[in-house]
């Protein structure tokens, strides 16, 4: 029986799907098929941070508490640290680990601590607090985003869990603007390009597998005005950040913030039209000047977060536009896989579960003998 070919997602696709909300309100600026079910792949990990900033809002646990890594735990597919059963880490670690790395290893023995030893619990937990929050359309099985069919959950669920990150957390919301991770004596960059490429990017968490694509949440303030926007299904990492990057233009556009001169060069551009003005002229997202600067310095293990300017009075948002894309140039597929690189391992199947009610997203994933790289 031949290997079938993994599905490529791109933006566009039948796996795109995209929102960008007023983190003040959460009223929608733009919208693409934000209701429709997609896997979130390694944004679950902003779930699993969420129950572990509520355990330690609560008392429940301390960031210095000990987690006994499990031999489950140590076999999970990469990304992750390389942890070895038996082997101890703090709550801090595991959740440094998870905002830089997207340690799988680190989410599934923080899910088992904070589940009572069971990741299957833990996934209960998970989704029982996220339908409390209002997420009506997401489901979790794991706690750190690894294939599962019945794992799955929406653009408009995501952008509200970053919102409720940070309304819920401020305090400790600065965890995702971490440039780095120190573990070890090895030095963990963090994966969400943004926060050296866009202005005013403070979080939050990237994530792909091959039935996801390349997915974003991320969280932008300007001027006193906080956006945050998730994309689904970009066929590389670049160009879900560089659509990323021209839906944050547009918002911010739309709430009267004036362009900020950006930090990186833009080329290949998808090119949008607002769906509900379709008989204005295509709006182009203009070239952007090219990248002035390196990596910061590793000079901690967590950087402070910026201090933000004031706000500034501004108009009222019009409602939200449907963003549909007109043109795409074709991308190569990147040599750097951003979470998954399996060194060459194979990469773990996705679980198949008893049949639920839970509906499946609207692109079918491909059949189960094909190999995939996790988040």
């Amino acid at each position: 029986m031949g290997i079938a070919t993994p599905a490529i997602a791109q933006i566009g696709s039948d796996r795109y799907a995209a929102i960008v909300v007023d983190a003040r309100n959460g009223n929608t600026l733009i919208a693409a098929n934000p209701d429709e079910r997609r896997y979130p792949a390694s944004l679950t990990k902003m779930m699993t941070v969420y129950m572990a900033f509520e355990a330690l809002r609560d008392g429940r646990i301390e960031l210095s508490s000990p987690i006994r890594v499990s031999y489950s735990a140590a076999s999970m597919s990469p990304s992750k640290l390389g942890l070895v059963a038996g082997q101890t880490i703090t709550v801090e670690e595991a959740i440094l680990a998870l905002v830089t790395k997207s340690a799988n290893d680190a989410a599934a023995a923080l899910g088992e601590f904070l589940g009572g030893g069971s990741e299957d619990r833990f996934a209960q937990m998970m989704t029982l607090r996220a339908r409390s929050l209002g997420m009506r359309n997401t489901t979790f099985r794991n706690a750190s985003g690894l294939p599962d069919f019945d794992q799955v959950s929406t653009a408009r669920d995501m952008a509200l869990l970053g919102q409720r990150l940070i309304r819920d957390f401020p305090e400790r919301y600065s965890y995702f603007s971490t440039p780095h991770f120190v573990f070890r004596g090895r030095t963990y960059w963090n994966h969400n390009r943004l926060l050296q490429e866009y202005d005013g990017t403070d979080g939050i968490k990237t994530g792909y597998v091959n039935d996801s694509g390349f997915n974003l949440v991320a969280s932008v303030q300007r001027d006193g005005v906080r956006l945050i926007a998730a994309v689904f299904g970009g066929r590389t990492g670049r160009e879900r950040d560089r659509h990323m990057m021209a839906l944050l233009d547009q918002g911010f556009a739309t709430m009267g913030v004036s362009p900020r001169e950006t930090m990186v060069a833009r080329r290949s551009m998808p090119t949008v039209v607002a769906g509900a003005q379709a008989a204005r002229p295509v709006t182009r997202v203009a070239a952007r000047p090219a990248r002035a600067a390196a990596k910061p310095a590793v000079t901690a293990s967590r950087a402070a977060p910026q201090t933000r300017a004031a706000p500034q009075t501004r108009a009222t948002p019009p409602r939200a536009t449907l963003l549909r894309v007109t043109s795409v140039k074709p991308a190569r597929q990147s040599a750097r896989i951003e979470q998954g690189d399996g060194g060459g391992r194979s990469a773990a199947q996705p679980a198949r579960r008893p049949a639920s009610g839970t509906a499946k997203p609207a692109a079918k994933p491909v059949a189960a003998a094909a190999k995939r790289r996790p988040s």
